[in-house]
């Protein structure tokens, strides 16, 4: 049983492929997708794994790793559940490129609903409720993002309007999810002018066709030139999108007496290897995919 419970925000600071290993349609190495919405998504084990990855380089002592992330796979003489969970990370913000400003941080009524409901559930105050939009219509952090009333995303054209609430919203996302440090000050500021809601099937649409797409060619390794028919596409998740995981945390479970450590402490000891701090996560690492800085939020 699961004690003690945070939120982990993740925003991306490079494309992300956490693969789907699967191909659906015409592209061949697409990202994770939730099957009931169609928003990128990151497994919690992909999370999970990339922490333990990263352990030693994010300052963990070696001789924790297995008491608190669990035995690595291959020890079948020592084996038990870890007290350390991460659930899978959901969709909050999505940057989609804007007439205004460069881009803007797009989300939907669906997801700020899902993200209060995680933020509930762990203990956090939340003073802000999910606002809602008609199909067509989008709300702004800013008028300045709507000049005459109308949003431009994309080849896309909204009637849109400044939403207080909104501004609210806007606020308090850019002090919980993103680090305070002086890097990241721009980030804060964009987030708390450029936020636009739009409706859930309108956000939808950005969801599935707004991710960067790359083609690559494979190489023979006898000509190094390109091999015939060798020309396939990756999907990623752009760089400024921002998801929100679940974080869990038990008492030690490894069955050994004088070792068990309370699920306040084994959250004590993960959250300041992560909070603050950059992982990598998914494939392509040596390409410079897959970073991004983690937030923790606790109740």
């Amino acid at each position: 049983m699961f004690e003690k419970k945070a939120v982990v925000f993740l925003y991306a600071v490079s494309p992300v492929h956490m693969g789907a290993g699967q191909a659906v349609d015409v592209i061949d190495n697409p990202i994770q997708r939730e099957r009931h919405t169609g928003h990128p998504c990151f497994a919690g084990s992909g999370i999970k794994g990339a922490v333990r990855h990263g352990w030693k380089a994010l300052g963990g002592p070696l001789e924790e790793i297995e008491r608190l992330l669990g035995p690595d796979s291959e020890n079948k003489k020592d084996l038990h559940a870890g007290a350390i969970s991460f659930g899978d990370a959901q969709l909050v913000l999505l940057p989609v490129r804007s007439l205004r400003n460069g881009y803007v941080y797009a989300t939907c009524p669906q997801a700020l609903a899902r993200t209060r409901r995680l933020l509930a559930l762990c203990g956090a105050t939340v003073q802000w409720n999910a606002v809602s939009v008609p199909a067509s219509r989008a709300l702004a952090a800013s008028a300045e993002l709507a000049p005459n009333g109308k949003l431009h995303l994309e080849a896309f054209e909204y009637d849109a309007e400044e939403s207080p609430e909104l501004r609210a919203i806007a606020a308090d996302l850019a002090e919980r999810a993103l680090p305070g440090d002086d890097e990241y000050a721009f980030f804060r500021d964009k987030l708390k002018t450029d936020l636009v809601v739009l409706s859930d099937t309108d956000f939808g649409y950005f969801a599935q066709n707004a991710m960067l797409v790359e083609p690559h060619v494979r190489i023979d390794d006898e000509t190094g030139a390109a091999s015939d028919k060798g020309l396939f596409y990756t999907e990623n998740l752009p760089p400024e999108s921002l998801l929100i995981a679940p974080l869990l945390a038990s008492q030690t479970r490894t069955g050994r007496k004088g070792e068990e450590l309370p699920a306040e402490t084994v959250l004590g000891k993960v959250l300041p290897l992560i909070n603050g701090k950059a992982l990598q996560i998914g494939g392509d690492a040596t390409t410079g995919r897959g970073l991004v800085v983690a937030k923790v939020v606790e109740g």
